[in-house]
């Protein structure tokens, strides 16, 4: 099936707005009761007004940015209401437990970045049909969730993977970093990277998994650099894993020596990459992801289902940031940001 790629509403370097990421943040547009709808039901009748949620898959500073996409669609629409739910344990039982307590309030729309999507296929699908499901950031594609708004996570492993050849002209041994293996963005991320590697003389050692963790993360390509002396690259998957990795290789003295590629903005990464001792970022667009889910769950609560496409994803491109593209792209978010 054909897959549509989502033209951005700003420009792909107008990413990300800083907000504070503690806890959990309700934001409400006005105090009119809501219908509950399932994705088989029917929208909410006229005047009433929809609740809906956006739920992430960890406590990053990534989902800062995603938040401001979501209040900005919450400010805009005038028959919704909108909650943020940031897990902090980054775990499918947590991200359940927020589910569950949302169902019981009669929610409308919930659209959720799953951690495991292998073992959350039925969860999903059981909410279904109390409410409209969509997927953001990481897909669940054997669920019954309406769409999936977010990054072709294969095109961007090869966007990684195109990057790391290009750090490691000669080849090299590499190992790669990220919170879930098994989560489908990370599945998709590591896919892109093997098939743009393949041929070359460039070998993959393991993936190191962290559980969101940000010390282990720290610790994972600590140990890797004993354990493995002759590793050229490591490569981190979430967004997290950037800065971790960039302390663990200057810890220990070997800033430019390894090489990293990582992916997304965090401030640490960006500086990295103007340091030279990160070699390249694949920047997603978290606002995006925020802004669009709302706005496509209110749609289909709605009854409107043209923007849904056969394939039910719906991709937000990404973009390549090196040392000499990042000092613009910080200019950039740090006008947007207000600094």
């Amino acid at each position: 099936m054909k897959k549509l790629k989502l033209v951005s509403l700003f420009a792909l370097a107008i990413l990300s707005f800083g907000a504070c990421n503690q806890g959990t943040t309700t934001t409400t547009t006005n105090n009119a009761p809501a219908t509950n709808t399932g994705s088989n039901g029917n929208a909410a009748p006229a005047g009433k007004t929809f609740k809906l949620a956006f739920v992430t898959n960890n406590a990053s500073d990534f989902w800062t940015i995603a938040r401001k996409g979501v209040e900005k669609a919450d400010a805009e629409l005038e028959n919704v209401t909108v909650e943020f739910k940031m897990p902090g344990e980054g775990t499918a039982a947590e991200q359940k437990r927020i589910i569950d307590d949302l169902i019981s309030t009669n929610i409308n729309g919930i659209a959720i970045s799953p951690v495991d999507p292998d073992n959350q296929t039925q969860l999903i699908n059981e909410t279904a049909k109390k409410a409209l499901v969509i997927t953001q950031d990481s897909d669940a594609p054997s669920s019954d969730r309406a769409v999936y708004i977010g990054t072709d996570n294969v095109a961007a492993g090869k966007q990684a993977g195109e990057l790391i050849k290009e750090a490691l002209p000669n080849g090299g041994k590499i190992m790669l970093f990220v919170g879930k293996s098994d989560a489908q963005n990370a599945k998709e991320r590591a896919q892109g990277i093997r098939e743009e590697l393949q041929g070359s003389n460039i070998e993959i050692i393991d993936t190191r998994t962290d559980d969101t963790d940000r010390a282990r993360a720290k610790s994972n390509a600590a140990d890797t650099l004993v354990k493995y002396p002759e590793v050229a690259a490591l490569v981190g998957l979430w967004s997290y894993n950037g800065p971790a990795i960039l302390n663990a290789v200057k810890d220990a003295n070997k800033a430019g020596q390894v090489k990293i590629i990582c992916f997304d903005e965090e401030d640490e990464t960006l500086v990295g990459v103007k340091e030279g001792a990160i070699y390249g970022t694949v920047v997603q667009q978290p606002y995006e992801f925020g802004y669009q889910a709302i706005k496509m769950m209110r749609a289909i609560l709605n009854g409107d289902t043209a923007q849904v496409p056969a394939s039910k994803q719906i991709f937000v491109p990404t973009q390549s940031i090196k040392k000499d593209t990042v000092e613009a792209f910080q200019t950039k978010l740090k006008e947007l940001r207000g600094k």
